[in-house]
């Protein structure tokens, strides 16, 4: 595994996928100092989202930008280069080799991760097929995968059920990211390839993005306390 952080805090990334900074910041103030790590996509980013990461980054908090960035060399290596400015600690690019090396080129020394996004968690065979993929989701993972260590991506996001088979090829020191985890008992939503946070944890993965089942909970803080518990579990299982 990865030079990770060993406090199950560090390990849980917490998906403010929200519609409003409002909304984001009333989350944050539940949770308290129950998380230190959070994810921004698109629906906050858009909503203004970017602002309030500044904000997270000066109050100490880590920041995960994920737009998965995909366009000509030049405006990848720009948009990370800003996003590297603004003090973000992950940001995400698909897994293409002329992107994921214009991202690399775009952190410069900065220490943003770049994260390459294999096959997302929303996807399995039938929609590749239907995107016209000849080949299934194990074997675009692993082509991805091989593509992303031979370019030094700094980690991969993909689903926790890949996550055995990626480490596997990505090697130990390499960050694992994986979205699509539920705790026990918490409902699939959108995501077809899932995996609770024990499993997800004892399979590689480095941290993990929990969205719906914690932002979502009657008490937020301890819906993260309950994926840190597992995440301690399986880190100790190790």
């Amino acid at each position: 595994m990865s030079a990770a952080s060993s406090d199950p805090r560090d390990r849980l990334i917490v998906a403010l996928d929200l519609p409003s900074v409002g909304a984001a910041e009333s989350v944050v103030a539940r949770i308290g100092d129950a998380a230190t790590f959070y994810k921004i996509g698109y629906e906050l980013g858009f909503a203004g989202g970017l602002g309030f990461a500044r904000e997270l980054i000066a109050d100490g908090k880590k920041v995960f930008i994920d737009f998965k960035l995909h366009d000509i060399g030049n405006t990848v290596a720009r948009g990370v280069a800003s996003l590297a400015a603004l003090g973000a600690s992950f940001a995400t690019v698909h897994a293409y080799p002329q992107t994921m090396r214009a991202a690399m080129e775009g952190k410069g020394a900065s220490p943003l991760r770049i994260l390459a996004v294999t096959v997302l968690t929303s996807y399995d065979e039938a929609d590749l097929n239907e995107a016209g993929y000849a080949q299934g989701v194990d074997a675009t993972v692993a082509a991805r995968v091989r593509q992303a260590r031979e370019i030094g991506i700094d980690g991969i996001v993909c689903a926790p059920t890949d996550a055995a088979a990626v480490r596997a090829a990505l090697g130990p020191k390499r960050a694992i990211v994986t979205p699509g985890v539920r705790p026990q008992g918490a409902s699939a939503g959108d995501q077809k390839r899932v995996a609770t946070p024990f499993e997800a944890i004892r399979s590689g993965a480095d941290h993990l993005v929990v969205g719906r089942p914690i932002v979502t909970a009657r008490d937020p803080a301890a819906a993260a306390r309950a994926v840190q518990v597992e995440i301690a579990s399986a880190l100790a299982a190790s």
